[in-house]
């Protein structure tokens, strides 16, 4: 079933002029071509494996995550 939300972006649509629809149309074209890059990279096992390996390499995240263990190791002795 469609939602009421999509109904009212459909009558909005009526109103809009040919050039401002194709517009539209590119605009949402080049959207979905990008969800879809984006979801066949994260269920690509391989990908990610280059991904997370490359974020343990980086020395900023290295750094960053030295300082956030040291910021919570006081919580981590009383047991929190």
């Amino acid at each position: 079933m469609i939602s009421p939300h999509l109904q009212a972006i459909e009558r909005d649509l009526r109103t809009l002029s040919l050039e401002e629809l194709e517009w539209l149309l590119e605009r949402i074209t080049k959207q979905v071509q990008a969800k879809k890059q984006t979801s066949e990279k994260f269920t690509d096992v391989q990908y990610m494996n280059e991904q997370l390996t490359a974020m343990a390499n980086d020395l900023e995240i290295q750094a960053e995550i030295t300082s956030i263990n040291s910021e919570f190791s006081v919580t981590e002795i009383d047991g929190l």
